[in-house]
């Protein structure tokens, strides 16, 4: 044997030493590791980072492929309020949080904003598809549903306090989404949108040319009915609307605004006849339908000579200012045995209404209040006053409005409902105030 051979033995035995200690411990692995063809784990994903932008992955059912993305301020607050903001074509979430004031807005009062985003070529949502004009029916509608439902699971939001903005594409899909998810949705802030069912296709088709050069019209009732038909039976509260539209619009012509004022007048059941109107600011013109307040029904402001890419500074404030979130939100929760609360009801065959009384029985003064209370089996509330009640069966948390949000000590506030029911017209029994209980007389 030559001496370059017996050289290279010594080597020889060192490297099957070493392998012989590797391949134990690249069986563990390789044991550990999933196949690479192998379905990915459906995990729970953990809470976002705050004060970042932060993706969220296995949020829930989500049949057409959105991106979830997500902004927690720092300073957020308990049970809060959640925002969808919604991008336009060519979009994407993250453009949707850099380009607009949502996020710097969270940081100031302390809300959630949930930025969707499309990943099909277009970069357009889906408002033309049956399946997205029906509620559960498939397609973003769902998906997007499934983001806020993860945001309340993992946050503990407050459900009475859910709202979407869009803009173009997005408007579109604000739209729709107040459509199919009524029970979901508070309100809602469109910005050069068209009305629900409007972009409707069946040839698979992302385009409706028609609607977006403005050629379709429907009565009020029709165009409402469009809406009512997205949920059949449902007859609880509805979600405001806030509809904005330049003059000027050459992408979703003008003539859509008129037809979104006809489409949720009629939803929310007031005149199309303006309760007020005015310009606060130069070359706007604001019209509000059915009270005459911040937080009308339906409020629609047009911004003479203004095109298509109409959101400019200062306008996501306006939008805060009508979903009522520009606060800071839900004061501490008052102390045990703070709150007293009274109810009558009066009611006859298959109807009836609900006074309630919320008193203050603790020291300090209560500032934004969740009144929460289960409705007996067979009611459904189907209109109220003096809050905002979501859902309208079963559990229900009734939330301030803005003229009562503050409670003074020894002070109270009532409200009420009109709902339907199948034979037991009792009124609730129990209620927590903020999540703490209250006593009943």
């Amino acid at each position: 044997m030559s001496t370059s051979l017996r050289s290279r033995k010594p080597l020889r035995s060192a490297l099957g030493a070493l392998l012989a200690a590797l391949v134990p411990l690249l069986a563990a692995v390789l044991l550990s590791a999933p196949p690479a063809s192998a379905a990915p784990v459906a995990t729970t994903a953990p809470a976002a980072a705050t004060a970042s932008l932060t993706e969220v992955t296995n949020f829930g059912s989500n049949p057409s492929n959105l991106q979830m993305y997500l902004y927690v301020p720092d300073s957020v607050t308990a049970h809060p309020a959640v925002l969808v903001a919604v991008h336009y074509c060519t979009g994407s979430g993250p453009a949707m949080y850099s380009g607009t004031e949502y996020a710097s807005l969270a940081d100031r009062y302390g809300f959630i904003v949930i930025y969707p985003s499309v990943t099909r070529s277009s970069k357009c949502f889906d408002v033309s598809s049956p399946q997205a004009l029906s509620r559960g029916g498939g397609s973003d509608p769902v998906g997007i549903k499934s983001m806020i439902d993860w945001v309340t699971r993992t946050y503990s939001a407050d459900t009475g306090r859910i709202f979407a903005t869009g803009i173009s594409s997005g408007a579109m899909m604000t739209n729709v989404l107040l459509g199919d998810y009524p029970d979901v949705f508070a309100a809602g802030a469109a910005f050069a949108g068209v009305p629900f069912g409007c972009f409707a296709t069946t040839d698979g088709s992302e385009w409706n040319s028609a609607c977006a050069n403005g050629t379709v019209t429907h009565t009020p009732q029709e165009w409402g009915d469009l809406v009512r038909g997205a949920y059949p039976g449902y007859s609880g509260p509805r979600p405001r609307m806030q509809l904005w539209h330049g003059t000027a619009d050459a992408t979703l012509q003008y003539p859509n605004f008129g037809e979104e004022i006809k489409q949720w007048t009629n939803v929310l059941g007031v005149s199309q006849t303006p309760s007020a109107t005015d310009s606060p600011q130069s070359g706007w013109t604001r019209t509000r339908y059915g009270s005459t307040g911040d937080q009308a029904p339906v409020e629609a402001i047009s911004l003479q000579g203004v095109g298509h890419n109409l959101m400019t500074t200062g306008m996501a404030a306006r939008v805060l200012t009508f979903f009522g979130l520009d606060s800071t939100g839900p004061a501490p929760q008052p102390q045990p045995g703070g709150c007293r609360v009274a109810v009558t009801t009066n009611a006859w065959n298959t109807g009836l209404t609900a006074s309630v009384t919320l008193t203050n029985t603790g020291t300090t003064a209560v500032n934004g209040w969740q009144l929460g209370f289960t409705l007996p089996s067979g009611q459904t509330i189907s209109n109220g006053w003096g809050a905002t009640y979501a859902p309208a069966t079963g559990t229900v948390t009734a939330t301030n409005a803005t003229y009562n949000g503050t409670i003074a000590p020894g002070a109270g506030v009532t409200i009420g409902y009109q709902a339907s029911h199948s034979g037991n017209a009792g009124s609730p029994t129990s209620f927590t105030l903020n999540g703490t209980a209250c006593g009943v007389t």
